[in-house]
């Protein structure tokens, strides 16, 4: 079995960041899901509307023998602005912060590493949050794919 790994981010609603990083060579699998909050299992309905403290996130399963993290992270700072705050475009709301949520040790130093990096291309400084991955909910299946469910390739 090949020793593939997982990384997790938000940046804003997840359908334009799932179908960014599936669209990459090397990445396996992109899910759509909540992580970073108290409740188990949430549903959409709940992160939008109530309190759960989870991000609405994509789970990107990748063969780093094909692609690297750091790779992953760097195409995580085009797919949005890391300079808002709980918000991207008309999106607000905590559940739209930008985060990067790591699995290990190693995720985390090249997490923060990219950070300092990517700081100096925007003008404002970076609020993404870089935090150790906690359970990831996979979305309802009506968000899987929703670019491609709706014929937007």
């Amino acid at each position: 079995m090949a020793n593939y790994q997982k990384a997790q981010f938000a940046a804003g609603c997840f359908w334009h960041v799932e179908h960014a990083f599936r669209k990459m060579p090397g990445v396996l699998d992109a899910i759509a899901g909540y992580t970073g909050g108290q409740v188990d299992n949430p549903t959409y309905e709940q992160v939008c509307r109530t309190d759960t403290g989870h991000a609405e996130a994509v789970e990107v399963t990748f063969d780093p023998t094909e692609i690297t993290y750091e790779a992953l992270v760097d195409k995580f700072w085009d797919l949005h602005d890391p300079t808002q705050v709980d918000r991207q475009g008309p999106d607000v709301g905590r559940q739209y912060r930008t985060a990067i949520f790591t699995t290990s040790p190693e995720q985390m130093n090249i997490a923060e590493a990219s950070k300092a990096k990517a700081q100096p291309r925007f003008k404002a400084p970076i609020a993404t949050s870089i935090e150790s991955a906690s359970t990831f909910w996979k979305a309802e299946e009506y968000h899987q794919r929703y670019f491609e469910k709706q014929g937007r390739h």
